[in-house]
Formats: structure tokens, sequence, C-alpha cells
């Protein structure tokens, strides 16, 4: 069989080839980010519009087309699901044994009095330990009702944790942003990963003493510094190690009980000074917002997925803060085990490469070689490397060691997976549907399209990068969604521009973390659990000139390691 020509200029002109090219992405964008319609509503359009423009514009064989989306399935299914269907168990099992609770107790305690002390500890610590396991929702949610409980404005909580929940979001849900921009673009996820940090760990050393400057000003920051730095450099060096020699996966954890056990260990031997903060309580608000009971007597809240369905990461677990009292050493342990046996699996999972035993490669029927990139003229690899020891099972082989330690029953066991099945059951069909089409738009050509008017922006494109994670990100409330989407795109455009396509495939993902505190649906996430309901658009002008420095600080890291420091990429 002759292999198919992707045509660069099917409608005669690179410039309005590109503009119909953006039309699955604008469809998805639009339909989510403006329209408000569900994730499966929009992937499901996207993937329609990519085959139409598939077969009737850019002329692709149906056969080849169909194997396209055939293949994003079947990477959708086990490089992406079994992950998350696995750490969402992990998650879910500990908030049922009781352990995440635990956890969250001791956090709470060692936490002093200061709101300073108090937003790095909660909303940057424990919200990344939630981002790195559970992701999808819970750090903004679970982190704005503690600071709530604590005396936080809810508006002032609602704006820490999105502004916290920045540096961790590239390594989400244990590293499947990353495993998405790998599977997309064809580049090695260690080399993805290790880029990512160290672009991300500039902004998470800089981002306790961030939120100290938005809680309390510069004599907040002068108070806590100790405490800011401490937090910032065990969270960055944590994050630059791990992601550089043992991956993606355990990223987030790790650096999260780093920082957890190095601020706390500091909170021991150190207090800061009192003082009152006018501009973080409110007398009238405390005494409403306060009382734990007052923020759950809403309508229990629906923690939406990053991909716009609605599933309750809540169900069974018990949110009220607790009395103040000292946790004994046992409950303490209890409460860091399932995290504590996850970072040790993943990493003796990726020193000895268990992923890779028993690898089955399968090429794709018709499409592998049957695609010639005609931007490059070489042929378009198509090959599904079936891992039955990919890094899903090793968080499997977590939930079950963790269910032994903490010695779950069986049914309650059975009872967890179930409802993590129950969760994800319609973001799984968005999943399938964006990958789906990201695939369909990388080998009908479309990607390449675009990539080839996207070189005219030259030098300044690393810039450009970060905002079109960015972009997507806002959207759709995704860093793996962005990447889904503007990952190849970076690629092709990398290629053209003669630049490291791992640096600006990486840029994608780390400039994405900025536009997820102003995504509606990361918004509509911190304020239900607040009592803050219709109140989005206040929120989103106070995160969004935030987000926006945060995306140029990415760009600007981009664009030194473009041109002035290229030996850092790896």
């Amino acid at each position: 069989m002759t292999p198919w020509a992707q045509p660069i200029a099917p409608v005669h002109s690179v410039g309005v080839s590109a503009f119909v090219a953006t039309l699955p992405l604008v469809t998805v964008l639009g339909l989510l980010g403006i329209a408000r319609k569900s994730g499966l509503v929009a992937a499901g359009s996207g993937l329609l519009v990519a085959a139409l423009l598939a077969a009737f514009v850019w002329r692709m064989p149906l056969n080849l087309a169909g194997w396209s989306i055939g293949f994003g399935f079947a990477t959708a299914a086990w490089s992406i699901l079994w992950l998350v269907f696995n750490a969402l168990w992990l998650y879910n099992l500990s908030v049922r044994a009781g352990s995440f609770n635990r956890l969250r107790e001791w956090i709470e305690l060692r936490a002093s009095g200061d709101p300073c002390v108090q937003a790095v500890l909660v909303a940057f610590c424990f919200g990344a330990l939630l981002e790195g396991s559970a992701g999808f929702g819970a750090p903004v949610a679970i982190t704005a009702f503690l600071l709530v409980g604590v005396g936080f404005q809810p508006k002032k909580a609602v704006l820490v944790s999105l502004l916290a929940n920045t540096a961790p979001v590239a390594f989400g849900s244990v590293g499947v942003p990353i495993v998405a921009l790998a599977s997309v673009t064809g580049l090695d996820v260690m080399r993805l990963g290790a880029e990512v940090g160290r672009q991300l760990p500039l902004l998470s050393i800089l981002l306790p003493a961030y939120l100290a400057l938005v809680v309390g000003g510069t004599r907040g920051l002068r108070r806590t510094w100790p405490a800011v730095v401490i937090a910032g450099v065990s969270f960055a060096a944590t994050q630059f190690f791990v992601s550089n020699y043992w991956g993606p996966y355990a990223t987030d954890v790790l650096s999260a009980l780093a920082a957890i056990v190095a601020t706390t260990t500091l909170l021991r031997v150190w207090t800061p000074a009192p003082l009152v903060m006018a501009d973080a309580f409110s007398p009238n608000e405390r005494d409403v917002s306060a009382d734990p009971s007052t923020s759950l007597g809403m309508t229990p809240p629906v923690i939406p997925s990053e991909r716009s369905e609605s599933r309750d990461l809540h169900a069974g677990s018990d949110l009220e803060i607790p009395a103040r009292a000292a946790l004994p050493l046992r409950d303490v342990i209890h409460g860091m085990l399932p995290w504590l046996v996850l970072s040790l699996v993943v990493v003796v999972w990726t020193h000895f490469e268990v992923f890779k035993k028993g690898q089955i490669p399968m090429p794709i029927p018709s499409l592998h070689n049957g695609v010639i990139i005609s931007l490059y003229g070489k042929p378009y690899a198509a090959m599904f490397n079936f891992q039955p020891f990919a890094t899903g099972t090793a968080v499997l082989v977590t939930t079950l060691i963790s269910a032994l330690l903490l010695r779950v029953r069986p049914a309650l066991l059975l009872q967890c997976a179930a409802e993590t099945l129950r969760q994800l059951r319609l973001p799984s069909v968005v999943v399938f549907f964006i990958v789906g089409m990201a695939f369909l738009f990388n080998y009908s050509g479309m990607v390449y399209t675009l990539g080839a008017a996207l070189a005219a922006t030259g030098v300044f494109f690393p810039l450009v990068s970060s905002f079109l994670g960015w972009v997507a990100c806002f959207l759709t409330g995704s860093d793996t969604s962005s990447n889904f989407l503007f990952g190849n795109l970076q690629v092709a455009a990398a290629q053209q521009l003669h630049l490291n396509p791992v640096l600006l495939a990486a840029t994608n993902s780390s400039g994405a973390v900025a536009g997820k505190m102003i995504s509606p649906q990361n918004i509509a996430i911190g304020v239900s659990t607040v009592g803050l309901v219709g109140k989005e658009g206040e929120v989103l002008r106070s995160t969004f000139w935030h987000s926006v420095l945060f995306a140029t600080f990415i760009g600007g890291v981009a664009l030194v390691q473009a041109y002035l420091l290229p030996w850092t990429v790896p």
C-alpha cells in the first residue's frame, strides 16, 4: 500500500488552511469555555468536526482516519485511564479508611495561628499532596474549605487555594498530564517530565512567598520568611530531583511530603511573632463561615473533574473541622502511610524499569508508516506499546499494599473500586473522545499545517508557547486536556523554528498551570465549598492578573532556555 502524504495547505494557502485546522480546537474550547457545555458534548463535537475535516478537506483515507481514532482510544484506555482509575481508587480508599482525615488533622494542628503560615501549609503543601494523588478539583475544594475553617474570609480562601494550585498541577494525579503529553507527541516521558521539573521549581520556590504577600503583605512575608523559605526550597528541590531522576509519577506526592515534614519540623522550634491580620480575617464573615456546619449546610458539593464532568470526590468523607487535640504518632503514620507506600513503589518501579517488563509492541494496521509527514518527508510511526506493568499497575500495587497495611476489609476495598468506577463513568468517555480527536488531528496533518503557520511568530514563540497552554487550560480546566490539544502543535512549531521540541512541549504543560486558576470549572469548585456560589466573576477578577504574571514568568523561563541556556533542556 502506498503511504498517504499529509497535505500542508489543502485550502491552497497555509494561512487559510491553518485557520480551518483550528476549527476542532475552537469547537472544543468554545463549547467548554463560552457555551458552558459539558465536556462530553464538547469533546464529542470536536472529534466529529476533526473527522469531517480529515475526510473532506485533508482528504485522509477513511481507514487511516478510523485507525487514528482507534489508536487514540487504546492510548486513552491504558496509558491514561488505567493510571487515573488506580490513583483515584487509592485516594478513595484513604478517605474511607480514615487515613486521609488523620493526615489532614495533623497538618491543621501543625499550622500555627499565623494566616501566612496556614496558607503555605494548607493551600500549598497539603494542596500539592491532594493534586498529586487525586487531582480533578479536590485540592481547591478541600483547601479553600479548610482555610475558611481556620478563619479566612471565603474570597481570600478561594484566591489563596487557586494561586497555590499551580506549581503542582503539571505532575497531578500521579503524573497524568506528562503521560498524556508523551502519548500525543511521541516524545520520551522521562525527558518531558525532567524539563517540566526544571521550569516549575523556579515557580515553586517563589510561590510560598507569593502566597504570604497575598495574605499578609510585606509585613506578613517578613514575619514568616523562615517558613516560606523552608516550604519553597524543600518542595522545589524535591520536585526537581524526583522529576529528573525518578520520573513524573511520584513528583507531587514526594515534593508535598517533603515540604510538609520540613515546614512542620520548623514550626516545632520556631513560631512567627503574633500579628492581627485585618486583611485576612473579618469578624463578621468569620462568625458565619468559620463554622463548618454553615458551609456544609448547602447542598453537598459536587466537584467537577478537569474534563468538565461532575463527580463527588468526597462521597463518604467527613470534612468537618476536628477539635484541636494532639494526634498520637500512630495516627500520624496512619495518615501518611498510603502516600509513603505510593512514593516507595513508584520509585522502585521506575528505578528498576519494571514498566518495561513484558512490553508488547503492536503496530497499528495500515496506519504504522502508512502516513508521510510532508513537512519533513518522513513516515509517521504508529506503534502501540502495551505495557502490562505500566505506572497504573504500580499504583494498583500501592492500593493493595495500603489496604493490607490499613487493615481494610475486602468488601470496603471493592466498594471503593466501585465508587471510583462510578466517578469516572462519564469523564472516561470524555477522555476517549479528546484523545481520539488529538490523534486524528496529528495523523491527518492538521497539526503540522498549524505548526507551519505558527512558525511566523519567530523568536518569540517560546513565550507564545506558554500562553497556548494557558489559554487551553483556562477553557478546559485541565493541564491534561491542554497537552492533548496543543502538545503536538508545540512540537510541530518547534521543528519549524529549529527549537528543541521537548522544551516547547514541556512549556505547554508548564504554562497551563497558570491558566488553571482562572478556569471557570476550577473557580466553580472553589466557591462551591465556601458558600460563594454566584460570585465566580469576582473570584476570576481577583485571580486574572496573577495568572497572566505566572504565564509570562514561565514563558520568560522558556525564552531563556531556548536562546541563552539551551544546555538546560534534557
